[in-house]
């Protein structure tokens, strides 16, 4: 396997939820604005939007829709928004038809492209020795989460992520053997789930040891 600063830091992402009272600096801000802004779009359409959520009465509100303590709270909170809305106010205000902003394939599009930049950023936020955490949570409550936001129609939240400096230091979480999700040409439909034995006891002794450091955080 090839190893480079890039890859051994992709190898070894652990999600943090524990960061220091501390904000991002302007540069750190402005430098994944930029990275969101370059992002692979399909079709030049760039149907995604950012979000940095810092009113104090709105963080509140999300943390409770995603009911995770950790959110809102140290560090900074990103949305990331499917957005469809700006396209259609360009054709709008161009005396233009809708064109094909309903149809679901633009939407499966921008899904797309919102999710590649929430990873583009991802990558920028480890690579400046800062955390995260991905937010799938925001998504529990998509109707409160909506009129929080204040989000205009034909836009959609579908993830978050909470970035920050590290305050933790989590184990590295097992992933499944590459034979059972990596394949060539053809997909494996056949396998035995007995030969996932030694994987289902690594991952019982990783959450065996994460349950007691949690335990031992937050009541030493």
């Amino acid at each position: 396997m090839i190893h480079n600063s890039t890859i051994d830091s992709q190898t070894n992402h652990k999600s943090i939820r524990k960061f220091k009272d501390q904000t991002l600096t302007r540069d750190q801000l402005e430098t994944l604005y930029t990275v969101f802004q370059h992002t692979p779009t399909s079709m030049f359409m760039q149907n995604a939007s950012l979000l940095h959520i810092t009113d104090e009465a709105k963080r509140a509100k999300i943390r409770e829709l995603c009911n995770q303590k950790y959110v809102g709270a140290e560090g900074d909170l990103f949305i990331f928004v499917v957005d469809l809305y700006r396209n259609y106010q360009i054709r709008k205000q161009l005396g233009k038809d809708d064109g094909r902003v309903h149809t679901t394939d633009i939407f499966f599009q921008a899904v797309e492209d919102t999710m590649l930049a929430v990873q583009n950023v991802a990558n920028a936020v480890e690579s400046m020795g800062l955390g995260y955490v991905d937010l799938g949570t925001v998504n529990d409550h998509p109707l409160e989460m909506l009129k929080t936001l204040d989000l205009p129609k034909l836009t959609f939240p579908i993830l978050g992520l909470q970035v920050g400096i590290p305050d933790q230091k989590p184990q590295l979480k097992p992933r499944l053997p590459l034979e059972f999700t990596c394949f060539e040409n053809e997909y494996n439909k056949d396998f035995d789930v007995k030969e996932l034995k030694d994987y289902d006891q690594v991952v019982t002794t990783y959450y065996d040891l994460r349950d007691f450091c949690w335990d031992v955080f937050y009541f030493s």
